[in-house]
């Protein structure tokens, strides 16, 4: 049974794409910890990053770092974090989470509620300003 990123990933669950292309896909988290908190994944199901071939990760963080730097452009932050969890979907993704301190990288903080309308005006900027 596919998980619910590549179901995601093909459309099948709307979401809001930040960034894609044949091998990778952006897309906003529905539960941010900060305003254009994003996740990035293969499209190939792979539960565990470090199982993805090297020269895929490559291309992944590759993919991941062009998407931090049209994050950095859309919303005003110091750097974009990286982080890599993966216990809680079973389907690598690396989460991007616009910084102005350590602080907004702390998982525990509470979740941002954002109108949809929002959502998808963060996502459509990141999307014009990615670089593809």
């Amino acid at each position: 049974m596919a998980s619910i990123f590549s179901k995601i990933a093909a459309g099948e669950i709307p979401s809001y794409c930040c960034a894609a292309d044949d091998e990778f896909y952006a897309f906003l988290d529905i539960n941010p910890i900060v305003k254009g908190h994003t996740l990035v994944i293969p499209r190939r199901e792979v539960d565990y990053i470090f199982d993805l071939e090297d020269d895929e990760l490559a291309r992944l963080h590759v993919f991941a770092a062009r998407v931090a730097r049209a994050i950095k452009q859309t919303i005003p932050c110091v750097k974009v974090g990286e982080a890599v969890l993966g216990l809680e979907v079973p389907h690598a993704h690396i989460h991007l989470i616009p910084m102005q301190s350590e602080r907004d990288m702390l998982f525990s903080n509470p979740k941002l509620q954002l109108p949809a309308e929002e959502m998808q005006a963060v996502a459509d900027a990141i999307r014009a300003n990615f670089q593809g």
